[in-house]
């Protein structure tokens, strides 16, 4: 098996980043340089590219924790929590300050903001961004994790922390793990209810986003003139 002897130097990731730029490195050449060497007769560019082939490719590595990275021969937890790391710093780089106070006036302006920091976790989360009169960040609020199924503590739980807050209006949010942003029967029926909870308590709704590593689905946007909020 080919080993790091028989490798001419100057393929090597490291020597092309030099060369060539960042930008030049395919996928598991830049995984292999997180990973930082190889194990078990591999190369580290060899195992990056066993890494990728079975996690799904590189955007696999967004759903991944420690036990499934180092259920992979040769890669250890080590290995594994350096990965998530890299993975966790490139995600908070897409991240807006919540100091910015930017405005947020449009399902686009909502997605990107959620996308990289909420979309592609494993696990199904539910959330609520909270805004001022002015449709300012105030802060996020995530409240329940693990599957919503319309449950009676949500609206509770979303209203309470925007009445903390003195928000003057929300966009819910929560993230599908399968990958499909399309909204179930349990997600429209949510909705009507935070929908209706706002208007008694004076809170707009203003939207509620589904989620997905690179997609979105908008609740407002897709009922058009239906929408109440």
């Amino acid at each position: 098996m080919e080993t790091d002897a028989v490798i001419d130097p100057t393929d090597r990731p490291r020597e092309r980043l030099a060369r060539n730029g960042v930008g030049a490195l395919a996928d598991s050449e830049l995984l292999a340089l997180v990973l930082g060497h190889g194990a078990a007769g591999r190369t580290a560019l060899q195992l990056a590219g066993v890494m990728l082939k079975e996690i799904g490719g590189v955007h696999g590595l967004t759903k991944v924790g420690v036990d499934r990275l180092t259920n992979i021969a040769g890669v250890g937890p080590a290995q594994s929590s350096r990965v998530l790391a890299a993975i966790e710093l490139g995600r908070r780089t897409l991240l807006v300050s919540p100091q910015a106070r930017l405005p947020l006036r449009s399902p686009g302006a909502f997605a990107g903001f959620l996308l990289p920091r909420f979309g592609a976790h494993p696990v199904e989360r539910f959330g609520a961004v909270l805004l001022d009169t002015r449709h300012r960040l105030l802060r996020i609020h995530v409240v329940s994790e693990g599957g919503i199924d319309a449950t009676l503590a949500v609206p509770r739980d979303v209203f309470r922390e925007a009445a903390i807050a003195r928000a003057a209006a929300v966009v819910v949010f929560h993230n599908h793990p399968s990958g499909d942003p399309k909204p179930t029967e349990s997600d429209l029926a949510l909705t009507r209810r935070l929908i209706d909870a706002g208007r008694i308590v004076g809170i707009d709704v203003l939207d509620h986003l589904i989620l997905t590593d690179t997609v979105y689905c908008s609740l407002r946007r897709a009922a058009g003139a239906s929408w109440h909020g």
